[in-house]
């Protein structure tokens, strides 16, 4: 499904990504974690086309996507949502996920329409449902509370269909009940819709409560990859990571 190949990506001389190769196997739940600035959100960045790699493969279903452009790869089934929510703010719920359809079929300009196409509806209000947001369907994006922008910008990602789906930190800023509620509707969203998706996350409960598999990145390197049990268990994580990052999940 994606597979990754000796992927590179430098910043000013220093390896952001340092021949990375990775494969992701279609339907699977993964966490890629790792300490600050181990590359893990350029990771991101060059898999949705926000980035260029240096050199390298990126592969969907056996076809090079390296380099597209990120309206190009959406269209090829890949999704992400943001650390940093990213949605319209003077739309409503369900006119911004009616804007994403318009705008990914390249009618963008129907978005402000007084009768935009039909057709779009039942999709927005399909996803508004899965991630519990119809009763916020009429409410303007910028009035939501941080969790429900969180779950739009997935929303929004969602309403395309992707195959693939990418979440770089979807708990972020979240206090430890709410980011429950945000993993199991995650949780929830993945097994209903038998999607690839591929998540970033600090928080190790989270991570080793659903992952079926866990990817270490490193100063750029792939440090580790294995089940929730590997990772854990694994010295050289422990030594770069998981002793910090135990600590503060308790704390």
């Amino acid at each position: 499904m994606l597979k990754v190949e000796r992927l590179r990506k430098s910043f000013g001389g220093v390896a952001a990504i340092d021949d990375v190769s990775l494969d992701f196997q279609p339907g699977t739940l993964s966490a890629v974690i790792g300490p600050n600035g181990a590359g893990k959100t350029t990771f991101f960045n060059l898999i949705s086309g926000a980035l260029r790699p240096d050199s390298g493969r990126i592969l969907l279903d056996g076809e090079d996507i390296a380099g597209d452009s990120p309206s190009a790869i959406v269209r090829r089934g890949i999704g992400r949502a943001f650390q940093v929510a990213s949605f319209f703010p003077s739309l409503t719920v369900e006119d911004s996920l009616m804007g994403a359809l318009l705008a990914h079929r390249g009618q963008a300009a129907a978005v402000r329409s007084r009768f935009p196409p039909a057709e779009t509806r039942p999709r927005a209000r399909e996803v508004m449902a899965m991630l519990g947001l119809d009763a916020k369907a009429d409410t303007l994006s910028r009035n939501l509370s941080h969790g429900d922008q969180k779950l739009l910008d997935i929303a929004l990602a969602l309403v395309l269909q992707p195959r693939v789906l990418l979440l770089d930190e979807p708990t972020a800023g979240m206090g430890p009940e709410e980011r429950w509620q945000m993993i199991d509707k995650v949780y929830r969203l993945w097994e209903r819709e038998t999607m690839t998706l591929v998540f970033i996350e600090h928080d190790m409960d989270i991570v080793f409560k659903i992952s079926q598999s866990v990817r270490v990145l490193c100063y750029g390197k792939v440090l580790a990859e294995g089940t929730p049990a590997d990772i854990r268990a694994n010295p050289a994580v422990i030594e770069a990571y998981l002793g910090t990052a135990s600590q503060e999940a308790v704390a």
